[in-house]
């Protein structure tokens, strides 16, 4: 029989803390090489990591790290339809949260699978709301 694929949607913090060995990298590391994962990463939060990479190195060394990302088997997902930019656009106008959670969040809960994330301070409310499901990696 075989097993159920699961699927796992990496906020950036998630990613970084992954890139950088930070707490919580381990969580990542363990989904990553899960053969019953599918990981997954919104353009949006992936744009995150490139920034966040072209601020403390260089845009080719940004774009190594993405390539890297795609390497280790993220599969990016660039869903903006009408249908998800408007249930973002609802998350956002009630909630202080970043709009790129939100394509995280409303992404986890289109692919029915669990956001991953370090954000406690932004996203500890959605938990309740069972948006989707969340897993803090810290």
């Amino acid at each position: 029989m075989e097993s159920e694929q699961l699927a796992w949607i990496f906020d950036a913090s998630a990613i970084i803390a992954y890139l950088q060995d930070e707490e919580g990298a381990v969580v990542v590391d363990e989904l990553l090489t899960d053969p019953n994962t599918t990981c997954y990463a919104h353009s949006i939060n992936l744009c995150e990591v490139y920034y966040d990479s072209v601020r403390h190195s260089s845009p080719k060394q940004a774009d190594e790290i993405v390539s890297y990302l795609f390497e280790l088997g993220i599969v990016e997902r660039s869903d903006f339809d009408t249908r998800f930019w408007k249930a973002v656009g609802q998350l956002k106008a009630a909630n202080k949260a970043s709009l790129a959670d939100l394509c995280g969040i409303v992404l986890s809960a289109r692919l029915r699978g669990t956001f991953l994330t370090g954000d406690h301070h932004e996203l500890d409310s959605f938990v309740a709301k069972q948006i989707c499901s969340i897993r803090f990696i810290r």
